[in-house]
């Protein structure tokens, strides 16, 4: 089995979560990734918990697969020494360190770009390498808010919202990932690598799309609707007797057959609500309207008359309803990866579908310093003895 990045070796320096899901991307895609971590505590996440799976957090196991970890005092001139010549060996390096850690170190672009010009050197940070704001600290939550998303999510009449889940921090890897592979494929043509710079804020700004056009056209700073959309109605959550279910009538005909489905030919036939424009102008007479009627019935009676209608609806799935639903089975987005310390370890699965990837064994996210010993030896020859001096000198 061929693995679409297997000749390629990624040194990841990066913790938390946004260097971390850049490189478990290129590690799924078969790079070898060898992650160095602080000799003791290692990466942050890692005891981010509870919960934690054995000693594991499941914070660290979400985003660390097909990797190796080795341990390494980079603040030690004898751990920066290791870096450089693992660096020399390397095609891409992805670190998240501020901004000039680095170069502190012996291990900024400048510093290894002469000693293996091919490398492709990737920083991820909160404001990126230059500006007012380079030296602060990024964390996920300050840039929501600095970034517009939290002034666009929740309740219309509520607090700003955050996003459930780290997305600037995934937006970042995501970028970097593709940053990355544009400039591995850039070396194919010039052997030279290339210097990238991904900021979460940056990355937050970009992912604003249809919200930051309206603006930037009209000047008009965008309202939160909830789980409402501005400029499609209906297009939004309802409440069954049950629980929730979003419907989603994305034009005129839709709006016809989600009339037939829901038995609401006065809906159909009412002047205010006959093209999407409409429905939006009276958005506040209709959805009352809609909510005083779907909560009479349960979720499941009315996804099937939806559904059968071919109007687009689906439930508001609990995590538990979603690791069961049988697409996300039938896609593999549940996977069981065997783990050294906590048996058969359940994991979310790759969403990068490609025909070299579909009998790719996953690696389960590597313990503290486990390929330590392996790499030393392997990568850079060096005896055992020696190993076990690093070691007790707390560079390893």
């Amino acid at each position: 089995m061929t693995l679409p990045l297997q000749h390629i070796r990624v040194l990841d320096l990066s913790r938390i979560l946004a260097g971390p899901h850049c490189t478990m991307v290129l590690g799924d895609l078969g790079a070898e990734v060898i992650k160095v971590e602080r000799p003791k505590t290692g990466d942050d996440t890692r005891q981010w918990g509870p919960p934690f799976a054995g000693s594991e957090s499941t914070y660290f196991l979400a985003c660390n697969r097909n990797k190796k970890s080795i341990t390494l005092n980079l603040k030690s001139p004898r751990g920066q020494e290791i870096a450089r010549q693992l660096a020399a060996k390397s095609d891409v390096l992805v670190e998240n360190l501020l901004p000039g850690t680095l170069n502190e170190l012996g291990l900024g672009y400048e510093a290894l770009k002469r000693i293996n010009p091919r490398l492709v050197y990737c920083s991820i940070s909160g404001f990126g390498q230059d500006g007012p704001y380079r030296d602060r600290p990024g964390y996920d939550l300050l840039v929501q808010a600095m970034g517009g998303v939290m002034s666009i999510t929740g309740e219309p009449d509520g607090e700003p919202m955050k996003v459930g889940v780290a997305i600037s921090d995934i937006t970042s890897g995501l970028y970097a990932a593709t940053a990355i592979l544009a400039a591995l494929t850039a070396r194919e043509h010039t052997g030279i690598g290339d210097r990238i710079d991904i900021a979460l804020l940056d990355s937050t700004v970009s992912w604003l799309a249809n919200v930051a056009s309206a603006y930037l056209v009209t000047g008009n700073n965008p309202k939160r609707y909830g789980n409402a959309h501005a400029s499609i109605v209906p297009y939004q959550a309802f409440h069954a007797s049950d629980g929730y279910f979003v419907v989603a009538v994305g034009n005129d005909d839709q709006w016809l057959r989600f009339c037939r489905a829901v038995e609401r030919a006065d809906l159909a036939a009412d002047e205010r609500f006959q093209t999407n424009p409409l429905r939006v102008k009276h958005r506040e007479v209709l959805i009352p309207m809609l909510a005083e009627y779907f909560v009479t019935k349960s979720m499941a009676h009315w996804l099937e008359r939806l559904g059968k209608g071919e109007v687009p609806a689906a439930p508001v799935n609990t995590f538990d309803h979603l690791f069961a639903d049988p697409q996300v089975l039938a896609r593999r987005m549940a996977l069981d990866v065997p783990h050294p310390t906590i048996g058969m370890l359940r994991m979310v699965g790759s969403p990068l579908k490609m025909e070299s990837l579909k009998e790719r064994p996953f690696a389960a996210p590597p313990l503290l310093g486990e390929h330590t010993e392996e790499i030393l030896k392997q990568q850079l020859g060096l005896p055992v003895d020696e190993i076990e001096k690093l070691r007790k000198e707390g560079v390893t």
